[in-house]
């Protein structure tokens, strides 16, 4: 799914992430294969240059003569990590244009390129100071649409499966990708793929049905409850969230001014519990729900709800109280009995990581400084993961979950309507990124964290599912993408 909130490597600078939900007509581009002339061209050759010699002095030198401003001043080894992870991710880039968007993008120089591991399309986004010189001031790594002069050829559904079992074997073969991936149409499984390791320490090789973390992809099953309560007249979206949330968790005088739609569309204004009091933590002092109140006590809002979209963890760890508030149940009880058990999803559950849950994968981060080249994440993670994120499950899952939805088994009609319109120009409805594609209503979610990555993309008209999951830091987008992108091209 093409809505993915993924942590910046080097915040508000040098950012991994996807392009934006883009709708039919509100967006038009064109590339033109031609590298620009001058100190610009110069530059953009040596940032590729830099990019793919997979180099750390190389990348040194770059940011210390070619780049300045906030940019340049950024510690050093977050530029080599960003640098470091996303080539090994993506295996190097080939230049094929630069693109110009109707409406222009003022002070931006967008340059696509194709990456080498996954052949899909990527951008850099440039910025440059006024100087002469014209030295990088920011750069921004994006998945990218299709250029305008590229015709790719239709492909038949086999050719497409064939084309994408290729691409996962030379990611597994290379070391980009470790994890599962899954891809289906209606209730035919086309390609299911498995590679790599569970556990690096006792080289337990990861299967098709290893259980993963999903990051934020929990926000969807928060949101489908949620669903399940209105469609029983249980809870209404416009019901203040006040209501179920009390005192102990943030001042009325906040929770009376947003409502629950506020909260499943992150347009609450509440912020996140990622704070420093997090980082500086136990994680296993993050079991319950409960435990999370002294995250958010003393939190203001950062605007007033509806004025505008900012992801939120908090918010939607509170659709998880309102759950309990609601139903008088503990939020995992309920999930299990009306999300999990309805769909077959035996093999999904927020999973404490202190205990030794069968065949469950282990998050693994690139560390140069290590000599195995590893870091594991348990150290990183919370103990158990919540509304907002951190549970675990398996592309077979994932996919079984995606067909309960679809044939109406979780939710009716009028609510997955309801769930799938966009509430913000940030493409995201009630818990699920939404697009429209060349195949249609896409809807899904992904999930980042440091040592893990999953996204689940559900081709609501075409009837396509597609599902990736990986025990390594940002591993699962770029396959995903891939994969998709395949799917778009079958006729």
């Amino acid at each position: 799914m093409r809505f993915q909130v993924i942590p910046a490597v080097i915040a508000g600078l040098f950012i991994v992430a996807t392009a934006p939900a883009q709708q039919p007509g509100e967006i038009s581009y064109h590339d033109e294969s031609v590298m620009p002339g001058g100190v610009e061209g110069e530059r953009i050759r040596s940032l590729i240059e830099t990019f793919n010699s997979g180099d750390p002095d190389e990348v040194r030198r770059f940011i210390e003569e070619e780049c300045t401003g906030r940019f340049a001043e950024m510690p050093m080894e977050a530029h080599l990590g960003a640098f470091g992870n996303t080539f090994r991710m993506w295996g190097g880039v080939d230049f094929h244009s630069v693109r110009t968007y109707v409406p222009e993008r003022s002070g931006e120089t967008v340059v696509i390129l194709k990456d080498r591991n996954f052949g899909a399309w990527r951008a850099f986004t440039l910025e440059f100071d006024d100087t002469p010189e014209r030295r990088v001031t920011g750069i921004g790594i994006n998945n990218a649409r299709t250029p305008s002069n590229v015709e790719e050829s239709a492909l038949t559904q086999a050719e497409a499966i064939d084309m994408g079992v290729g691409i996962i074997r030379r990611v597994c073969g290379n070391g980009a990708f470790s994890g599962t991936a899954l891809v289906a149409r209606g209730d035919e499984v086309l390609l299911a793929q498995a590679c790599g390791e569970a556990s690096k320490r006792f080289h337990v090789p990861n299967n098709i049905d290893t259980k993963f973390n999903l990051g934020s992809m929990n926000k969807m099953f928060t949101s489908t409850a949620i669903a399940q309560l209105v469609e029983k007249g249980v809870v209404s979206y416009d019901d203040p969230i006040s209501k179920y949330v009390d005192e102990s968790w943030l001042p009325r005088e906040n929770t009376d001014k947003g409502t629950i739609h506020h909260l499943l569309s992150h347009t609450s204004g509440i912020g996140d519990y990622f704070t420093d009091e997090f980082w500086d933590s136990s994680r296993l002092k993050w079991r319950e729900i409960d435990s999370f109140k002294e995250l958010a006590q003393g939190q203001e809002l950062e605007f007033e709800p509806g004025e505008r979209f900012r992801y939120s963890n908090l918010g939607m760890l509170l659709a998880g109280v309102v759950i309990e508030g609601a139903t008088g149940e503990g939020y995992f009880d309920y999930i299990r009995a009306n999300i999990y058990e309805p769909a077959g999803m035996n093999d999904s559950g927020s999973f404490e990581i202190d205990e030794p849950v069968p065949n469950l994968a282990i998050g693994y981060l690139p560390d140069p400084e290590s000599e195995y080249g590893w870091r594991n994440n348990n150290l990183l993670h919370v103990a158990k993961g919540g509304p907002a994120g951190g549970g675990y499950s398996t592309v077979g899952d994932l996919y079984r979950y995606a067909r309960a939805l679809v044939k109406g088994e979780l939710v009716g009609a009028e609510l997955l309507e309801v769930m799938w319109t966009s509430k913000s120009d940030a493409g995201y409805g009630y818990g699920f990124g939404i697009e429209q594609g060349p195949k249609g209503l896409v809807v899904g979610h992904s999930g980042g964290f440091p040592g893990i990555n999953g996204d689940l993309a559900i081709y609501v008209d075409a009837d396509y599912t597609v599902a990736v999951l990986a025990n390594q830091s940002g591993a699962a987008n770029p396959l995903s993408n891939s994969l998709q992108q395949l799917i778009q091209r079958v006729q």
